[in-house]
This record gives structure tokens, C-alpha cells and sequence, in this order.
């Protein structure tokens, strides 16, 4: 039975009442509406706007409603205190009968909010946002939301032709959070708040917490069928653990959905279409992880994701959340990471967002010095208040549990840490110690990963953060901000500002290629060549490069071999894989037509190679995060432009050679000093004609080993002689057993 909040009133507080419900300003429906007494009378109350009759039925009697005054009000006299009873309404031409929600329980407490208050829930979309139940025997829905400072709510929706009078929300106790359970509301119904606020603003906004949303420029929230386990066993957990742990070979292809590839008539592909044909792509391809832009939903294509409104919502543009669900448990099936983006960094201020939710600064912090973004014109997180830690946890950890992807990749996380971020003198505020870190930031990231990581076996979070801040990767309880990878954004600069010169005044810079060896162990980290490198006027990968197109297409290949074979994980954004000629474009497929050239096919195949080649072979990434894993044999060779260094796996069972010459000369007869006497296999050779390349062979047959002799050379007791190939990487594998 409902709470009771029953107190006598009088005519003349009915009065009133009917001038806030004809308003939609009623902030206790349940003070005026359901079982009433009203001058020592008891009457069943309701508001039907449209109405022409209105009857309450018992179990075993039905009593007529009359209409009080010229209003929509109805009052039916009964001794019938606090029995069940339905409303069977007529309207113009249609009857209804339901339940009344003013005479059931709002199917949430207090209670229920208190770790959420206190900043330490984790599943907060148990209770929040809109959920099918059954609440004494009646099935329907029940709606709650956080606006602390709202003066008035309802749920206005396609089932109450969006008339903000018909189901106005309660007060749950002190919590800030507004309920009600609405009887016989389906599934697919689309529905907003109506938000009063306390200076009089009318506010219609989207559910914070809705698992769906129409496809925009439509703005409206869905209800949806109760969520279902996954289903997952030991086996799988563990098969993660493995997969994403830091001495596994990790090679990520970011995509982004709407652009990989789409229809003759440039429509999305759907997630299903991308189900059937992305992963299989990817997988011939030899990545082991797809990362996709950010799911949430987004208003505005051109943010590409990065300004989510429905945090919760998987996009609508590709399908729905059983078709994404679909999409990764294909994944899975096929034991393909996949992780998201996640951004908890910043939100945008539409107007059916968090953007002042409740007619105040709710989700953002009021001042603009902190709760402002200005290179993205957005809001940013108040993470100092509990009830919003408390969401954007929840969030993090929603993806992980609900649709078992593999992980999160967190934006922007400098953008977080920082109270200084893009911020001149004046324009931003110091902590309570007076520092520029963002204090509430720092222990919002601690708790999402700490709870994602105890929550999620084998999962993996990934930082995108551009500055030395220590401990990214570090443990939470020795101090770090607990995430498993970081982005290595140094070495994408350095080494791209690198390949983009001319091979001549490369000698000039040799060391931009060798500085992020100094710090490659001190975080776990990911070498990111990312959708960020490929617009704005950056131009693609290949117009990085330069020369001709055969030129350009040579350095992308020795690019790639390099960074393949550099300590840290992959990260390649769709297109580089086949040297995409033109900048990244949201509104169209990629130029799958290159593929017909045989530059272009040769990049791709060499990618392909080098993804094989390094998932094989354990000492380009079983031991990523050491020192021992990496040892130059000559990082001083400017001259040449030429590099050449050892991975070796664990234990030193296993060693690669990888020798790069960013040159367009060949270097014939080539000494090259090596650790171990024994044989040497060519595993690669980025210009092989295979690859596109001029087909110098390192040896006149490959195939044969080369024979390591006792000669020193560059610091080693051995030594090789070789062919260096032009514009080249070269891989060359050394294994105990091949004494």
C-alpha cells in the first residue's frame, strides 16, 4: 500500500491544490491526490486532465467521482480507507482502467539512496532512472530521478501525451530524489521530466540513467526490458585476464562506428552489420582489440561521441542496446577485446541534458573557473559531490558489467587532473592546499578504477593523459590513480614530428626517436596513433610522411615496424592500416577504394604481418613494462638515420633484433653487433614487394639464418652482417634452441 502522508485539509487547501496540479507545480502529489480527508471525509482524489467520467473500483463495488468545481479534480466519497482500488476513466471516444499510482508505493526509499548519497554506490541505475516492475501485484513502471533543488516533477511521455499535470513525482523523504510507479506503462514507451524549478523555470529533460534513447536530433528517453545477466563462466574471465594482462601482446584498431565503412547510400552500417563485418576484418587483420569512439549517446555527430548526454544509453544511431549487446558478445565469441570509450571528463550543455538539471548547477560545479571547459565549450563534473561520484562510477561500471566489454579507454584524463587545464592566471581557483590538482577528480578516477578492477576480472583501463604525472598505472593504495595503461603521448609527438621530415635533416633530430626509451618502463603504456592525429587539419598518417607516394607508404611501413617493435602496447586508428590518403572525415566511409592500388594494399599487408609476428612472438611484448625487455645495440647512429635495438622476452629464451633505416639509401654490407652467438631468422622486411617496397633482401636468401660470428661490434661480443633495405624495419629472431 502507499506511504502514508495523509493529513486533513480543508476546501480551501483543495483550492490551491487544483491551481498547482492545473500548473504542474505540485511537489507533494501524495498530500492532495488518492485517499484523502478533507473535512473529515474520506475520498479517493484524482486529476485527469481530458476527462469526461471517472469511477473507483473495488474489489467488489464501484463508487462515480464528481467533479470538483469546473476542474479536471474528481472526488469519490468512501469508507474504504486504504483499499485497493482502480480507476476506470472515460475520455472522448476511449475508456481506461488502472491502478492509480498515487494508491501504490513508489518502489524506492531512502534507505535505498544511502550509499548513493554518500558517494559509494556502484550500481546506481538500480535505482535511478526507468524500470518494469511489479509493486503489489501490478506491473508497470517505476520512474525516480536526482533534482534536490526542483520545486516540482513529473514524467511526461507518449503515454500521457506529454502533459506535464498527469503524473507528478514525490519526494523520497529527504534524499533529493523524486519517484513514481506508474501502472501499465510498456516497454518502448518514450518519456522525459517535466522539472519546476525553484526560480520557475520549465525544464524538459532526458533520464540521466536511460539504457536507450531515441536517435537524434530526437532527444527522448525509452523505457526498457528489465536487463538480463550475461551468462559468462571461469573459462572467460580468465580468457580476459590473459588477453589484456601486461605481458600480452595488445594491438587495439580504434573505430570509429560511423565512418569504418557504410552503405552504397552512405547510411550507418548497424551494430549487427558491424558484427558481421567489422570483427572479422579486424581479426584477419591480426588486432586483438577493437576501440570503439564513445557509445554513450551524443546529440551532435560532429563531437564524434566525446559530448555524451545519455551516459548509460548506447548510441541509437547503430541499433539499439540488444543490438550492441550483440555486437559484444560477437566480440567475445571471437575473443576480441573490446573497450570504449569512456568520458568522464566533460559534458555538453544541451538543453535536455545535465546542463543545470534542475534549474541549478547540480551535475557541474556553479563557477565557471571550475565547472567550465573553454576549448570544449562544455560543463565539467562537480566530482566533489557525492551524488555525482556516485553516478559517474556507476556509469564505468555499467559498460563493464552489463555488456562484459573488455574495458575502458578514460578521455581526457589530464583535463581532470588539473584545476589550471587551458587556464590562464585568474581563471581557475586552487584546491584547499592551494594546488593546481583537481582533488575530487583524482579520487572520482581512484574509485572508478578500484571499483571497475575488484568488480571485472581481467579487465583493463586505459588513461589518455598527456603530461608526467606520476603513477598512472600505479595501485590506488600506494598512491597512484589506478589504472593499467597509459597513453604514451610522448613518443607519438616526438616521433611523428620525426617521420614528417625530410630523411636528409633527419640526422639533425635522431634522438626524437630514441628519448622515449628514457621513461618507457616508468607507466604501462600504450603507443596511441589515434583519431586525434588525423584531423583538424593534421592531415592522414601517410600525408605525414615525406616524398612521393611510394615514399610516403616506405616511411609509413618503417614507421610502423618501429613502433611494433618499441616497449608498449598498439593503438592504430582505422585507415592508417592501409595508408588512408585523405584526413579523417565522420561523415563518410573510409577510401576502402585504395585498396585497389598496390601501395596501399602493400601497408595493410605489412600491418597484417607485423600483428602476426607480434602476437607470436613473446619477446616483442611479454616483457613491455621492464627494462630487461629492451636493450639498444646502436642508438647513436644519426649519420645514418639507422636504429637498431634488442627485445627479449622473459627470461631471455627468446630475443628480436629490429633494425630501421629512415633513409632512402641501402646499406649493403652492414655490421651489426648482436648479444648471442647462434642464428639469426629474418622474420621481417618492410620492403619486401609484398609490402609495396624495392624488394632488398637482407640476405641474398632469407630464408637461410644468418650466422653470428665472434667478432665485437656496437658494445657485443658478436656480430652480423646484413643488407639494410631503404626507408626499411627489419625484425631478425634469435632463440636458445636455434644453437
Amino acid at each position: 500500500m502507499a506511504e502514508s502522508r495523509i493529513c486533513e485539509i480543508s476546501l480551501l487547501d483543495l483550492n490551491a491544490a487544483v491551481d498547482a496540479l492545473e500548473r504542474a507545480e505540485v511537489g507533494e502529489p501524495r498530500s492532495v491526490l488518492g485517499h484523502q480527508c478533507i473535512d473529515g471525509n474520506w475520498y479517493i482524489v484524482a486529476f485527469k486532465p481530458g476527462a469526461l467520467e471517472l469511477e473507483v473500483v473495488f474489489d467488489d463495488q464501484s463508487v462515480s467521482a464528481q467533479r470538483y468545481k469546473d476542474t479536471a479534480l474528481f472526488l469519490a466519497a468512501t469508507t474504504e480507507v486504504f483499499k485497493p482500488y482502480e480507476l476506470c476513466i472515460t475520455y472522448p471516444g476511449t475508456k481506461e482502467q488502472s491502478k492509480d499510482p498515487f494508491s501504490l508505493p513508489l518502489g524506492i526509499s531512502a534507505a535505498d539512496l544511502f550509499y548513493y548519497r554518500q558517494g559509494q554506490e556502484q550500481q546506481a541505475q538500480r535505482h535511478f532512472g526507468a524500470h518494469v516492475m511489479d509493486i503489489d501485484g501490478v506491473t508497470g513502471v517505476r520512474f525516480s530521478v536526482w533534482a534536490p533543488n526542483a520545486k516540482a516533477l513529473s514524467v511526461i511521455g507518449d503515454f500521457n501525451e506529454w502533459d506535464a499535470r498527469q503524473y507528478p513525482m514525490a519526494r523520497v523523504e529527504d534524499s533529493g530524489v523524486w519517484a513514481i510507479f506508474i501502472p501499465h506503462v510498456q516497454v518502448g514507451a518514450h518519456y522525459k521530466y517535466h522539472i519546476h524549478s525553484a526560480t520557475g523555470e520549465r525544464l524538459e529533460k532526458s533520464d540521466p540513467y536511460a539504457r536507450a534513447m531515441e536517435k537524434p536530433p530526437a532527444t527522448a528517453s525509452i523505457v526498457c526490458a528489465p536487463e538480463h545477466s550475461i551468462e559468462l563462466d571461469a573459462e572467460f574471465y580468465q580468457a580476459r585476464e590473459r588477453r589484456n594482462a601486461v605481458d600480452a601482446p595488445i594491438s587495439i584498431y580504434e573505430v570509429h562506428l560511423g565512418s569504418w565503412r557504410r552503405t552504397l547510400e552512405n547510411e550507418y552500417l548497424s551494430y549487427r552489420d558491424l558484427a558481421e563485418q567489422l570483427i572479422p576484418y579486424v581479426k584477419e587483420m591480426g588486432f586483438t582489440h577493437i576501440q570503439v569512439m564513445p557509445i554513450s549517446e551524443f546529440p551532435f555527430d560532429g563531437s564524434w561521441g566525446y559530448q555524451c548526454v545519455g551516459l548509460f544509453a548506447p548510441t541509437s544511431r547503430f541499433g539499439d542496446p540488444d543490438d550492441f549487446a550483440y555486437f559484444c558478445a560477437q566480440c567475445r565469441e571471437n575473443d576480441l577485446g573490446l573497450l570504449i570509450d569512456w568520458v568522464p571528463g566533460h559534458f555538453p550543455s544541451d538543453a535536455h541534458g545535465l546542463a543545470r538539471f534542475d534549474g541549478t548547477h547540480l551535475y557541474e560545479h556553479a563557477d565557471k573557473r571550475q565547472g567550465y571547459h573553454p576549448d570544449w565549450h562544455t560543463y565539467i563534473y562537480n566530482y566533489d559531490r557525492q551524488e555525482v561520484r556516485s553516478f559517474l562510477v556507476s556509469n564505468a561500471n555499467y559498460w563493464l558489467e552489463q555488456y562484459a566489454v573488455d574495458g575502458l579507454r578514460v578521455d581526457a584524463v589530464a583535463s581532470m587532473l588539473y584545476l589550471d587545464y587551458s587556464r590562464q592566471a585568474g581563471e581557475w581557483l586552487p584546491n584547499e592546499h592551494g594546488g593546481r590538482e583537481n582533488l575530487g577528480a583524482i579520487a572520482c578516477l581512484q574509485q572508478a578504477n578500484s571499483v571497475c578492477y575488484a568488480r571485472n576480472q581481467g579487465v583493463m583501463m586505459v588513461a589518455e593523459e598527456s603530461t608526467a604525472w606520476p603513477g598512472v598505472t600505479r595501485p590506488v593504495d600506494t598512491g597512484g590513480l589506478g589504472f593499467g595503461y597509459k597513453w604514451n603521448m610522448g613518443w607519438m609527438n616526438d616521433s611523428l614530428r620525426y617521420m614528417a621530415l625530410d630523411p636528409i635533416y633527419r640526422q639533425h633530430h635522431h634522438h626524437e626517436m630514441t628519448f622515449s626509451i628514457v621513461y618507457a618502463f616508468s607507466e604501462n603504456y600504450v603507443l596511441p596513433l589515434s583519431h586525434d592525429e588525423v584531423v583538424h587539419g593534421k592531415g592522414s598518417l601517410v600525408n605525414k610522411m615525406p616524398g612521393d607516394m611510394w615514399q610516403k607508404c616506405a616511411n609509413l611501413r618503417a614507421y610502423f615496424g618501429f613502433m611494433w617493435a618499441h616497449p608498449g602496447k598498439k593503438l592504430l586508428f582505422m585507415g592508417g592500416e592501409f595508408a588512408q590518403v585523405k584526413e579523417w572525415n565522420h561523415d563518410q566511409s573510409l577510401d576502402w577504394h585504395l585498396l585497389e592500388q598496390d601501395n596501399h594494399q602493400g601497408v595493410q599487408q605489412w600491418v597484417k604481418a607485423l600483428n602476426h609476428v607480434y602476437t607470436a612472438h613473446r619477446a616483442l611484448h611479454d616483457n613491455d613494462n621492464d627494462h630487461s625487455g629492451f636493450m639498444w645495440l646502436d642508438g647513436d647512429n644519426s649519420a645514418h638515420s639507422i636504429y637498431s635495438f634488442v627485445r627479449v622476452a622473459k627470461e631471455a629464451t627468446q630475443k628480436v633484433i629490429t633494425v630501421v633505416n629512415f633513409t632512402p639509401q641501402v646499406r649493403h654490407e652492414y655490421r651489426l653487433g648482436v648479444p648471442d652467438a647462434g642464428k639469426y631468422r629474418v622474420l621481417l622486411n618492410s620492403d619486401h614487394a609484398q609490402f609495396g617496397g624495392s624488394d632488398v633482401h637482407v640476405i641474398a636468401d632469407e630464408s637461410t639464418p644468418i650466422e653470428a660470428v665472434a667478432q665485437p661490434w656496437h658494445g657485443q661480443e658478436y656480430s652480423i652482417t646484413l643488407s639494410i633495405p631503404p626507408l626499411s624495419t627489419v625484425y631478425l629472431l634469435w632463440e636458445r634452441e636455434c644453437d
